[in-house]
């Protein structure tokens, strides 16, 4: 989510470079394949676990480079420590990589049938020896998803395929038997048919790939020669092959996401990179893989260390307070250099790998002889409780003690190929990839023909300089943190709230062991030696006046004023000087004092609130008294009115009172109803008038109708008499002219007769 949030941003920013993309095809951007990187990458490098069914099982760093302008540029990824035990072992409740399950679904029925997946999958021992599915998970989907996050990425149809054919190998190889014949330490197959599924995915002969494994080519003196292998040389030569088959495969996938996330001709100003590595671990069982990643931990974790107290100190010299500055990263020096120092358990375990004659149980005993009582982070194991394994030595980490094992340390630590299988693969005809991902191998056979070409000189590859897994691994390392020294980091802890996998529910214990595991605690232990509690001079006089009034209201600058209640709190020998440090902006108060201070201003409001609480009793006293007094005087005045009209329902003048009462009251009423008829009478009067006077007006109106009607037909009469006039005139005017121009006539002639 982080990555897909930072390429949309970079998107954002102007309009996002199109890849070129063949005619007919959807065009796609940078920044979606960016994102499409990440089903790829989980898919090859993401399987379930206990707590997740999704944990990633190696460490990657992705960068993302910007323009000056916030343009997303190119995009690189770098990755480290690849669990490759899970490509052949699982532990219970666990899975192994998604690719593997995605491959057998049936999201492209053709290809399972190309890849010769025919048997049930729990038949598959490699990735079928603990869970083979996840709840809600549809593995037909995911693969669907990853075949076309590989196509937005240029993988093209053959790469896909052969992508596809080695991870079907693989399964083919789990399944591959041998049987020890009979009086003899030789190793031979229990069967070829798995061995020729295997062999038609890589595309090599299967007799010569069988015999590569069982009868491996090795120089003795200036010959070589095949030596024979037993069951348990042979088994492990499978699996050593299975797995530096998938890291490879997993290499060349980084690589070739990398090619199509370098872009041309967009400057590279800035860049985000997000690391994203396993957490802490401890186990029942704690192997090589185990002390890596608890290494890399120890080191990100001492960054982290150094880092938070190196941001407290920019913030100290901000606001001026006096503070000697302690590197509480060197806290986990002594832990870092047991692992990595010269005669550390790095160096004394790469010596073992090339001392002759060297096992686990030497390494063990080297270890135990060099540290034992001299070191303080090594100790010795306690014994296994439970599902716990044995254990040869344990040392104490930042997040706790683990007990390790070192049962196959050499071997894993050597990673050893049968180079003679190396070479089978190298010389494919059906598999273009398989070439592709050993090209950079350098055989013995190989390395010894170079150095014959070159004279005798100095050898060349694997063969001429040998590299150890923790050389690798610690170059790695050191790349890493040189380039995190130069980086502006901020840190995000991943907590799981259980191991059920359900919403809604928190294991303390759990979620104690991880913030344990992942440095949390280990921050706030560090924090609380500085001063990790600050507030705002305006926050703190704001929160605390109430502890000295007059000096909160001394000053108008929020500093000075507390700078005097801070004063007055250390006069009353409520704190003391070294309990805080004052800023320019801030107060930085040491660990716990702010909660000292919360309890005595609690005390002081207590005291207050009880003063407060004890006049408002005094007041609802007051009311409640007042209020007592006006019942008691209304209660007076009623009985006094009662006992009155008691006394006069007695009184003999009253009672003929009552008696006259109501003939006083007819009186008045015929008086009233004489008045009312005097007016009734006069009303009608009025009335009378008013429709006398209405029926004349009714009557004028009538007659003005009638002389209204006479006037207009006498108006149209006239009018019509007008019309008429009016046309006679038209009518004579016509005629006159006629006259007027009969007479011109006759004068023009009589003229022209005269003359």
């Amino acid at each position: 989510q982080v990555i897909a949030y930072f390429a949309a941003v970079g998107a954002s920013q102007q309009e996002a470079v199109n890849v070129q993309q063949p005619e007919g095809k959807k065009k796609v951007t940078l920044e979606d394949q960016i994102v499409q990187t990440n089903p790829v990458l989980e898919a090859f490098g993401n399987a379930r676990t206990v707590r997740n069914n999704n944990s990633s099982r190696f460490g990657k760093f992705i960068r993302i480079h910007f323009s000056r302008k916030g343009k997303v540029a190119s995009c690189d990824i770098e990755h480290y420590l690849l669990e490759k035990s899970r490509v052949i072992r699982q532990a219970p409740g666990e899975r192994c990589y998604h690719i593997f399950y995605q491959v057998y679904s049936d999201f492209n029925p053709t290809l399972k049938k190309d890849l010769i997946l025919d048997r049930p999958l729990k038949e598959y021992y490699f990735c079928a020896q603990a869970e083979l599915t996840i709840d809600g998970v549809n593995d037909k989907e995911e693969h669907q998803l990853t075949d076309e996050a590989f196509d937005i990425l240029h993988f093209s149809p053959e790469e896909k395929l052969n992508c596809y054919r080695l991870v079907a190998a693989i399964m083919h190889m789990g399944n591959m038997k041998f049987k020890q014949r009979p009086r003899e330490e030789q190793a031979e197959p229990d069967g070829t048919d798995e061995a020729e599924k295997a062999s038609v995915m890589f595309g090599v002969n299967h007799e010569e790939f069988l015999k590569a494994l069982t009868r491996p080519r090795v120089k003795v003196g200036t010959e070589w020669v095949s030596k024979g292998q037993n069951i348990d040389q042979v088994t492990w030569a499978v699996g050593a092959m299975a797995k530096g088959l998938y890291a490879r495969v997993f290499n060349w996938l980084v690589k070739k996401c990398n090619v199509t996330l370098d872009q041309k001709g967009i400057p590279r100003d800035y860049f985000i990179g997000v690391l994203d590595i396993a957490g802490f671990e401890i186990f029942d069982f704690n192997s090589f893989e185990q002390l890596w990643i608890n290494f890399v931990n120890e080191k990100l974790q001492q960054f982290f260390n150094h880092h938070m107290f190196v941001l407290e100190q920019e913030e100290y010299a901000r606001e001026g307070i006096q503070w000697t500055f302690i590197d509480f990263g060197l806290d986990l020096q002594a832990c870092i250099e047991l692992i990595e120092k010269p005669l550390g358990i790095i160096s004394i375990l790469d010596e073992e790998c090339i001392v002759p004659k060297a096992t686990d149980l030497t390494l063990a005993q080297k270890l135990n002889d060099q540290h034992l009582g001299k070191h303080p982070n090594f100790e010795k194991p306690k014994p296994p409780k439970g599902k716990q394994g044995e254990a040869h030595f344990a040392m104490r980490h930042y997040a706790g003690t683990v007990r390790y094992n070192v049962m196959n340390w050499l071997e894993k630590n050597k990673d050893p190929l049968n180079d003679t299988v190396v070479s089978c693969m190298k010389a494919t005809q059906g598999n273009a990839l398989l070439n592709e991902v050993w090209k950079d191998y350098v055989t013995q056979e190989e390395a010894a023909i170079a150095a014959k070409e070159g004279g005798g000189g100095k050898k060349h590859g694997k063969s001429g300089s040998f590299m150890t897994v923790s050389m690798l691994y610690r170059e790695s390392l050191n790349n890493l943190m040189t380039m995190l020294n130069m980086t502006h980091p901020h840190f995000i802890r991943c907590i799981i709230p259980n191991e059920k996998k359900t919403s809604g529910l928190i294991e303390a214990g759990l979620v104690l062991n991880q913030l344990t595991c992942n440095g949390v605690l280990e921050g706030i232990r560090i924090c609380r030696k500085g001063f990790p509690n600050r507030m705002m001079h305006p926050d703190f006089r704001h929160r605390y006046s109430v502890l000295a009034a007059d000096e909160a209201n001394s000053s108008p600058d929020a500093k000075k004023c507390a700078e005097a209640i801070l004063g007055k709190l250390v006069s009353q020998q409520k704190l003391s000087d070294d309990n805080y440090k004052m800023g320019d902006t801030k107060v930085f108060f040491k660990a716990g004092v702010l909660a000292r201070l919360e309890d005595i201003r609690d005390e002081v409001l207590k005291v207050i609130m009880t003063k407060f609480e004890a006049y408002i009793r005094w007041y609802c006293g007051l009311v409640d008294r007042k209020r007592r007094l006006e019942q008691n005087a209304a209660m007076l005045l009623l009985q006094r009115n009662i006992h009155m009209w008691c006394s006069l329902r007695t009184w003999e003048w009253f009672k003929l009172y009552t008696k006259v009462r109501p003939m006083l009251r007819e009186g008045k009423i015929a008086e009233q109803m004489e008045k009312l008829n005097e007016k009734l009478k006069s009303l009608e009067d009025g009335i009378e008038k008013e429709t006398k006077l209405r029926k004349e007006l009714e009557d004028n109106s009538v007659k003005i109708q009638a002389e209204k009607a006479d006037l207009l037909s006498q108006l149209e009469s006239v009018r019509a008499q007008l019309n008429e006039a009016e046309e006679r005139v038209k009518r004579e005017s016509g005629l006159k002219g006629d006259v007027d121009k009969q007479l011109e006539e006759l004068n023009d002639k009589l003229a022209q007769t005269e003359g």
